[in-house]
């Protein structure tokens, strides 16, 4: 059994300049930890791969393509591949996110 805990993984330096931390590296998925403080913003991206994003606190802005929705925690938002997609906090509190590549992407992400 492999058990990683979210608050003691490193943070991965990304061009996004947040809190990204890996917690799954598979050969079928990856899945990421993201915390975005109030006023944080990934940079517009596109995945080579299908991605869903589990919203496990906060209340973040996921856009994707020309779509934008504030969501909420418990909810899941998929986003298929390709597509320009990223995610903001507008709020006042910070947002956590789980994000879920699959399968592994094989490709780098392009950022816009």
């Amino acid at each position: 059994m492999k058990i990683t805990k979210v608050s003691e993984a490193p943070i991965k330096e990304t061009p996004h300049k947040v809190d990204t931390r890996p917690v799954y590296d598979d050969e079928t998925a990856q899945a990421v930890h993201i915390r975005l403080e109030p006023g944080e913003t990934l940079k517009p991206h596109i995945t080579p791969v299908d991605v869903f994003f589990y919203i496990l606190e906060g209340t973040p802005n996921v856009h994707i393509g020309e779509e934008k929705e504030m969501v909420q925690a418990d909810w899941v938002i998929e986003s298929p591949k390709d597509i320009v997609h990223y995610l903001s906090n507008t709020s006042d509190k910070p947002a956590r996110i789980l994000v879920v590549k699959a399968p592994k992407p094989t490709k780098q992400t392009k950022l816009l």
